[in-house]
């Protein structure tokens, strides 16, 4: 763990010394994009040392790292936002104009349909892709189901509220955004600050484990209980569509058994139509005769609501993990996930438009208060002219 921490450091370094390549330049290289998060950047120097690997060091790598419209944002709910590219918008813009050459993801963040400029070029190997329980610094609980009634545990997925609230009713669930340092600082809490009064936090292991910070995981969350997000644990490598240079340039970064694992997920979410504003897990593993096994779930928002399929399949190309992935969802329709699915997305329709209504009527009264202002002003200017009082 200490090795990603060391290769973050060293990347972010170097990143500020040549974060362009110089175009007059002939030597090869590439510039990566990526978000400005500490596990972005983390997981954009495995990507270097890969290259690094692979090319030596003649091979230049510069680096792009922004804020994305999800890091921006980080007082609404993800689920309540209306955007769905929240962590990738801007940077595939970025990869059209050719101001960088290839993006490093979360791929759990990246969405099921991509531009019709862009491609999902590999799929590194995966890290843990379990959930992990971590309780507040001090706290004697040793796993979710020790916490007392009325417990707050924090989380920023309603996958993971869901599968919480399901299992124990009596937790209170709210939402905790930001990086992972900044939510482990809010779970602590050392300031005592009164907006921050969580018990336990629910992460993504994978992303505590690529910054050393193992340590703090106090029970993994695993199947059937707690299922994973689609693409969970595994990092995303998105081009430009047709980009044959950078597809060669990337061979060997592919993780086999995790692409084909990942391609069967994202188009079961795909089929579904279902994002990170809907609580969709699913948990996918190789069993020993080369099938892959994948169970998924899909609940209501409250957790009372659950639709389960556990699908078995050979599947040896990403076309065969597709049309496996496609079949698990249609299991799940059948099974009468739909329904579910539908009232989350109306009720998040209906919560937009309200917001809209609310942000109409607070500018209406804002201009109708400026509007009234001025009127006062002109008058007394009029006054003024004639003599009269001055205000």
């Amino acid at each position: 763990m200490l090795s990603y921490l060391l290769a973050y450091i060293c990347a972010a370094i170097m990143s500020q010394i040549t974060p362009h390549l110089n175009p007059n330049k002939k030597r090869p290289g590439v510039v990566l994009g990526t978000r400005d998060s500490v596990l972005a950047l983390a997981q954009t120097a495995i990507v270097e040392k890969f290259l690094r690997q692979k090319f030596g060091p003649e091979f230049e790598i510069g680096r792009q790292a922004i804020k994305t419209a999800g890091d921006k944002n980080q007082t609404v709910a993800l689920h309540e936002m209306e955007r769905k590219s929240l962590w990738t918008s801007e940077l595939e813009d970025m990869l059209v104009v050719r101001k960088v050459d290839i993006i490093v993801h979360s791929l759990k963040d990246m969405p099921t349909v991509l531009p019709e400029t862009c491609s999902l070029a590999a799929i590194l190997e995966r890290e843990d892709p379990r959930d992990a329980f971590v309780v507040r610094a001090g706290h004697p609980y040793k796993s979710l189901s020790e916490l007392p009634d009325g417990a707050i545990i924090g989380s920023s997925s309603v996958r993971r509220m869901a599968q919480v609230k399901r299992l124990y009713p009596h937790l209170v669930l709210v939402d905790c955004r930001g990086n992972v340092p900044s939510r482990l600082r809010k779970l602590d809490n050392v300031e005592n600050l009164p907006q921050f009064k969580y018990d336990a936090l629910i992460l993504a292991a994978a992303g505590l484990l690529r910054l050393g910070l193992g340590d703090r995981i106090t029970e993994y969350l695993d199947a059937p209980e707690v299922l994973h997000a689609v693409g969970q644990g595994a990092i995303g490598i998105e081009i430009r569509a047709g980009d044959d240079d950078i597809v060669e340039v990337l061979k060997g970064l592919t993780h086999g058994p995790t692409a084909l694992a990942c391609y069967a997920e994202r188009e079961l979410l795909r089929t579904l139509e279902g994002g990170c504003s809907v609580p969709i897990g699913v948990k996918t593993t190789w069993e020993e005769d080369g099938a892959l096994h994948m169970l998924v779930r899909v609940s209501s928002l409250d957790g009372t609501q659950n639709v389960e399929a556990d699908e078995r399949a050979k599947v040896s190309s990403q076309a065969e993990a597709e049309v496996f992935g496609h079949a698990v969802a249609q299991k799940l329709v059948v099974g009468g996930c739909v329904p579910i699915l539908e009232k989350i997305e109306s009720d998040k329709i209906a919560k937009e438009k309200a917001k809209h209504t609310e942000e109409a009527a607070k500018a209406d009264a804002t201009r109708e208060d400026d509007e009234g202002s001025q009127l006062g002003e002109s008058v007394v200017l009029v006054e003024n002219e004639d003599g009269g009082p001055s205000a």
